[in-house]
C-alpha cells in the first residue's frame, strides 16, 4: 500500500471527497489519475479534463507510486 502522507501533491480531509487522496487544492481523487491511465488515457488527456491538476502535480504522484512500488518489491 502506498503512503500518501509524504508526497507533497497531495492531501487528505475528512470533509472533502469522502477523506479520500486528492491534487493539492483540488477535489481530483489521485485514484482519478490511475483510473484514467489503467483505461488507456494519457496524462495530457487526463490534464485536460481536470485542468485543476498541474503536470507536475501528476508527475509528482506518479513518481512517488513508482518510488513506494519499488521500495515494497526491495522489502
Amino acid at each position: 500500500m502506498i503512503n500518501w502522507s509524504s508526497c507533497p501533491a497531495v492531501e487528505r480531509a475528512p470533509e472533502r471527497v469522502s477523506g479520500a487522496w486528492v491534487f493539492y487544492g483540488t477535489r481530483v481523487p489521485v485514484r482519478a489519475l490511475f483510473e484514467n491511465l489503467e483505461d488507456g488515457a494519457t496524462v495530457d488527456d487526463f490534464l485536460e479534463w481536470f485542468p485543476g491538476v498541474t503536470r507536475a502535480q501528476a508527475q509528482a504522484v506518479l513518481q512517488h507510486a513508482s518510488a513506494s512500488l519499488a521500495a515494497e518489491a526491495l522489502a
